[in-house]
């Protein structure tokens, strides 16, 4: 991965950017630990707000589509106004909505505030890794500083469940919701005295229009996703695809006459960077799908307690840690394409793991057979993705990678959480209680409720894990479709040589200006 310096003089990385690299890595591990924390909530806000199904996905998912609609968006903000005062707004907002998200009395507000907690988000994310490629210059300290943040967010995967099944464990469930709040204030308040300031002196315009046509192409598609496992009428996801249709027309129509464009369609005629981003896309949507059901797997049925629960996931997210080490190695002397597929195919044992066995064991070796094989995506398809485009789009090219990897964890969930939602219905008595037919926790509680509830309990369990052994097969399809494609868009990339580490490199073609405010 190539990042821009301007053709800047590498200067030696001092205490103040090390210490601003500290803080920059706070709310990076905050990002994928609060994922993490709600998956294991889930069953106790179920239980509080009682959400049908298809609120309980919208408040897990909501977050990771607007991240991913809004990337792009908010990469161009950060060039006009600056990195840092995005890095501040987004975390100023990101305190606020965790705020609202901790005392949220139903469903809608949740929904609301993990809205809101999405966007922030988006500002956030990006703004992190841009100041970190600025701040240390000398090619050597900046390759530190980047592996440590990709490290940052497996780190999350890793202390979130366990942060938060403690504090599930001795507070509510939105407890865990305000655990970002003072990560997010200590980035605000030093903010000014460790991070330097960064924008581009000659932006392109901000596209409003186009803005509108994003979000009206993918948030229909998502709604429909949806709503095939909720029960609505079959006339409301067909409307929903129709409308994201139009709105995918319109999109690309609009980016085709602009000089600006949100999103240069240029960049997927080259079939490098188109692979990449399908790999993105498919792999972790995948992926993400059984990691969202496992946790609720772990406390429902299988009985553990918050924090037992994060305890089994621990070896999921230090498999995805040693995958992601293990990776820029394995790159540097085999083709991509067979290192994505490699680890693709190695994944398959994980999920036959999860849909042929039950019990704790099973399905946290099941997922630490997943997320060790997966790994390999999250580091190396943003990286072909900004490599196989020209110097001068890296920017945007590094921009659609991050959408797509978001919303490929979104649809994770939207996709194979809804397969698994309606495989749960169909496993659930007619004569049940209606509540019982939406989510696991909502048939626990009325069990508990009826005199005879140990029948409906053990079918209710019986219905979840039938959902999570569905997910785990259609994922185990998904991943064999990526690793087909990988293998025949992306075979032509060569092995990624090791750059000396005693020589800058080449200077992009087009150069920023950056502006840096001493403080």
């Amino acid at each position: 991965m190539t990042f821009d310096t301007a053709s800047r003089t590498p200067e030696r990385a001092g205490a103040r950017q090390w210490l601003g690299l500290a803080i920059l890595l706070l709310p990076v591990t905050l990002m994928t630990a609060d994922l993490g924390v709600l998956w294991l909530a889930t069953p106790y806000l179920a239980a509080d707000l009682r959400p049908s199904s298809a609120q309980l996905l919208w408040i897990t998912d909501i977050y990771g589509f607007l991240t991913a609609g809004t990337l792009v968006i908010m990469g161009t903000l950060g060039d006009r106004i600056g990195r840092r005062k995005l890095l501040m707004a987004g975390s100023a907002g990101f305190v606020a909505a965790s705020l609202i998200a901790a005392y949220a009395p139903n469903p809608e507000v949740l929904i609301t505030a993990r809205a809101l907690l999405g966007i922030a988000g988006a500002a956030v994310l990006p703004s992190t890794l841009s100041l970190i490629t600025h701040m240390f210059t000398d090619p050597r300290r900046r390759a530190t500083a980047i592996a440590m943040w990709v490290t940052a967010l497996s780190a999350g995967l890793a202390v979130g469940p366990v942060v938060g099944g403690v504090m599930l464990a001795n507070w509510w469930w939105g407890s865990v919701f305000l655990m970002g709040v003072p990560v997010m204030l200590l980035a605000l308040v030093t903010a000014r005295a460790l991070l330097p300031e960064y924008r581009d002196p000659a932006p392109g315009r901000l596209d409003p229009a186009s803005v509108a046509l994003f979000l009206l192409a993918v948030l229909p598609v998502v709604y429909a996703i949806k709503s095939l496992g909720s029960g609505s009428p079959a006339w409301q996801p067909a409307l929903a695809f129709a409308a994201g249709t139009v709105g995918t027309a319109a999109f690309v129509r609009r980016q085709h006459r602009l000089t600006t464009p949100l999103l240069d369609l240029r960049l997927f005629h080259d079939r490098a960077f188109t692979g990449a981003l399908l790999t993105l896309l498919i792999g972790m949507t995948a992926l993400n799908g059984v990691e969202y059901l496992v946790p609720q797997y772990l406390q429902a049925v299988a009985g553990q307690s918050p924090l037992e629960a994060g305890l089994w996931l621990l070896p999921g997210a230090a498999g995805l840690i040693a995958g992601s080490q293990l990776t820029p190695a394995l790159a540097r002397r085999f083709r991509p394409a067979y290192v994505l597929a490699g680890g693709l195919l190695l994944s398959l044992p994980g999920y036959a793991v999860i849909a042929l066995y039950e019990g704790v064991l099973t399905a946290s070796l099941g997922l630490t057979v997943v997320m060790f094989g997966i790994a390999p995506i999250s580091v190396l398809g943003t990286a072909l993705a900004v490599g196989a485009a020209p110097a001068e789009k890296a920017g945007a090219a590094a921009a659609t990678g991050q959408t797509a990897y978001d919303l490929g964890l979104a649809l994770g969930i939207a996709f194979t959480g809804t397969l698994a939602v309606a495989a749960y219905r169909g496993e659930i008595p007619d004569e049940a209680p209606a509540e019982a037919k939406d989510t696991v926790g909502a048939a626990i509680a009325a069990a508990e409720r009826l005199p005879d509830g140990a029948s409906l309990l053990a079918t209710a369990k019986d219905a979840f894990t039938t959902g999570l052994q569905t997910a785990a097969t259609v994922s185990a399809a998904l991943v064999l479709v990526t690793a087909a494609l990988v293998t025949t868009l992306l075979r032509h990339v060569p092995a990624i040589a090791a750059a000396p580490a005693d020589t800058e490199p080449e200077p992009a073609t087009e150069t920023r200006d950056p502006v840096t405010t001493a403080n």
